[in-house]
């Protein structure tokens, strides 16, 4: 494993998919940190990372509603991901209707994760 120094914030309610996200990542060698509600991407920092995916389905609000206002709002730079089970398809209008980076599919499975995220963070 080569250790990088790119930081990765992972924002899902999910406990499992958290757990799965972090490990697979840090096994690549990524610096990890997650939030699981709302009110944590509210009140932590968020910038200063790398990369931000971010689950769509979320219970207070959709996740692409979170995302826009952290760029928009908060002026966050980082690239943000959509990474939800939606279909490619609607990933790709929710993406691209607000303003976000693009999306990764949970479906895909924890490899494919890894694979996209070293395409977009070129490492």
């Amino acid at each position: 494993m080569v250790t990088t120094s790119k930081r990765i914030l992972v924002i899902d309610d999910s406990p499992v998919v958290l757990a799965m996200a972090c490990h697979a990542l840090a096994e690549a060698g990524y610096q990890v940190e997650t939030r699981s509600s709302v009110e944590e991407v509210e009140s932590g920092p968020v910038a200063g990372f790398d990369l931000i995916l971010m689950d769509v389905q979320m219970p207070q609000l959709y996740g692409d509603d979170v995302g826009m206002a952290l760029r928009y709002q908060r002026g966050v730079k980082s690239p943000i991901y959509l990474f939800s089970t939606l279909d490619d398809e609607e990933l790709k209008t929710r993406a691209s209707d607000t303003g976000l980076d693009g999306f990764i599919s949970k479906q895909a499975g924890m490899d494919h994760l890894i694979a996209e995220v070293r395409k977009i963070l070129g490492t």
